[in-house]
């Protein structure tokens, strides 16, 4: 437990996500407090400061000054921060009157802070947080003293516009992290390094994967071997859906504005859209497919005996996403998303939620990825009552306590339609990622008039579920590439066998061998190039191909294969015919070893 000054300014103990953001918050201002020291000058008035708050990896300051900053200033400025972490200077907070704050951060020539409190509500309390020689705008929290910060470092630079505007004065933003160990600390680092060393963008390229390319930004293209990824992800998807009775549709792409304004996302979602006209009418490239899908079931009359009806559909969609926020395959403009609308009574939420988290368990056991729920309730940007909202926000509650499934909730986050429950999937070096989703919706219904027949012969309101697995096919792809390092399960990799013929006389041997794995589906290919053994194994090591075969005199005449797995610096023999029955099984399994 740690001790942190709150935001009305009392002392209370905590732990975990708080604790470490109230510390990091607190290096934020230490690391203004340096910047000022440094290179404010003697009445500090060089550098103004604009906000520096803590996030996720470590915090940040958006500073304006004159000079600048390179990464080769970071020793100094960490060097003036160990300083003032070695005073242990006290935070204390205090409260200023609008016209008393005003004062004071315009004497200091802090125009951004001069902004800030404009810009706040008539009735806010304006707090401040004093450590030493330095007084920010804060609301806080923060740790009880500068001495509490000992494990920390500066990571980036950035340029970032004011107020996130690209028509005001771009500001250099300079990111750290912190921790309470130097331990945490180091392992944080070293956790980055090997992100950098499987930064899906690099192996992407290595692999052919995929490209990105100027005629299109954030419009990714798929080689053949991204393309044998993104096959049998969807063959598995497929298979997947099958046994839990889903049925697959598909729906156009772009479809009219009166659809839009239905849905409500011509309202709620418009600046994310693409547009165009056809015949003189307004139409919208989709960024959603669930208006589709409501569609389809309301081309039948529906009994509560149709009921669940599950309509699956692997839809490309395309959102329009800024180009500084665009990131390989996280973050793109087009995406195939693995869609599923399930039609159903309020009777059947809960038992037909648990189906769907037993579906995704089963998924995403497959990769080797662990996950935690989270919660998110209604946005301001809503439509709906506030009755509707709490049912189905219950109805998700009830489901996730009554499988025992830890969870959070994040309150305000849930979509402009409905609550929601968010999987956040765990990689193998710790970092995780948000990806599949349960949504509960009573408004689409409402508005698409959707209807069954109830027992009672009367038309009731159907409750539509939205969810996706993968979430972004493209994304997941990205994910997968860093979680294996690229080094694949065999069942989806794009090269399962690599045939390396020693010399050319070799060459036939190799290629019927070469002819019978392709004939029984597995993908496969001969290196008939011209270089030395060595070179073919290194270069197939470099490829990530799971199985090398080196095919040589005593190979042709005994028949026997030495079979070369991937990461491995010894071989071991074994005949076709189990070798075949080997892959054959790694690949029924989905297993994730050689």
């Amino acid at each position: 437990m740690e001790k942190i000054i709150t935001k009305d300014g009392s002392i209370a103990e905590v732990e975990g996500v708080e604790a470490l953001h109230s510390l990091r918050h607190t290096a934020s201002h230490i690391m203004a407090q340096a910047i000022k020291h440094l290179y404010g000058g003697a009445d500090g008035k060089a550098v103004k400061l604009a906000i520096g708050p803590a996030i996720d990896t470590g915090f940040y300051y958006d500073i304006d000054m004159e000079r600048k900053l390179t990464e080769e200033d970071f020793a100094d400025i960490e060097a003036e921060m160990k300083k003032i972490v070695k005073q242990n200077l006290k935070l204390e907070r205090s409260v200023l009157s609008r016209e008393d704050a005003l004062k004071k951060f315009a004497d200091e020539g802090e125009n951004y802070k001069v902004e800030l409190i404009t810009d706040l509500p008539a009735d806010a309390e304006i707090s401040l947080f004093t450590q030493g020689d330095f007084t920010d705008l804060c609301a806080g929290p923060h740790v009880e003293s500068t001495g509490k910060v000992k494990a920390f470092k500066l990571m980036s630079l950035a340029g970032a516009y004011w107020r996130g505007d690209e028509h005001n004065k771009m500001l250099q933003r300079i990111y750290g992290t912190a921790f309470f160990t130097k331990d945490e600390l180091k392992d944080y680092l070293t956790m980055l390094e090997e992100a950098a060393r499987r930064d899906h963008r690099k192996l992407g390229k290595e692999l052919d994967l995929f490209s990105l390319h100027d005629e299109g930004p954030g419009f990714p293209f798929f080689h053949p071997n991204g393309m044998v990824i993104q096959n049998e992800l969807l063959n598995y998807w497929r298979q997947v859906h099958r046994r839990y009775r889903y049925n697959e549709i598909k729906t156009p792409i772009i479809l009219n504005r009166k659809l839009w304004e239905t849905s409500g996302h011509w309202d709620h979602y418009k600046e994310n859209m693409y547009f165009t006209k056809i015949d003189e009418e307004d139409y919208a490239v989709k960024p959603m497919n669930c208006p589709g899908a409501a569609l389809v079931y309301k081309t039948h009359t529906h009994s509560y005996k149709d009921l669940p009806l599950r309509l699956a559909e692997v839809g490309l969609v395309h959102r329009h996403e800024k180009s500084g926020v665009l990131h390989g395959l996280f973050r793109v403009r087009n995406f195939n998303q693995d869609d599923a609308h399930i039609f159903m009574t309020m009777d059947q939420v809960e038992g037909e939620i648990q189906k769907v988290i037993d579906l995704f368990d089963e998924v995403y056991k497959t990769f080797d990825l662990s996950y935690k729920a989270e919660l998110s309730t209604r946005p301001e940007n809503s439509m709906g009552s506030d009755e509707d909202w709490e049912k189905a926000t219950s109805a998700l509650q009830k489901a996730l306590e009554n499988r025992g499934l830890d969870y959070i909730v994040n309150e305000g986050d849930g979509a402009f339609y409905g609550p929601k429950i968010d999987f956040h999937l765990k990689d193998s070096i710790g970092r995780t990622w948000q990806c599949g989703t349960i949504q509960l919706d009573m408004q689409l219904p409402e508005k698409f008039d959707l209807t069954y027949v109830g027992e009672d012969g009367e038309k009731h309101r159907p409750i539509m579920v939205h969810r996706v697995v993968y979430g972004s096919i493209e994304r997941f792809i990205g994910i997968l590439i860093e979680n294996y390092a690229g080094a694949f399960p065999v069942w989806f990799t794009p090269v399962q066998i690599k045939i390396l013929p020693i010399t050319d006389k070799h060459l036939e041997y190799s290629q019927k061998l070469c002819d019978k794995l392709f004939d029984l589906g597995f993908r496969v290919e001969v290196d008939d190039r011209s270089e030395k053994t060595g070179k073919k194994i290194r270069d197939a090591q470099v490829k990530k191909i799971p199985y090398m075969i080196v095919i040589g005199d005593k190979e042709i005449e005994t028949g026997i294969l030495p079979i070369r797995k991937y990461g491995s610096q010894n071989s071991v023999d074994m005949s076709v015919d189990d070798f075949i029955s080997y892959v054959q099984e790694k690949i029924a399994t989905r297993s994730s070893e050689y």
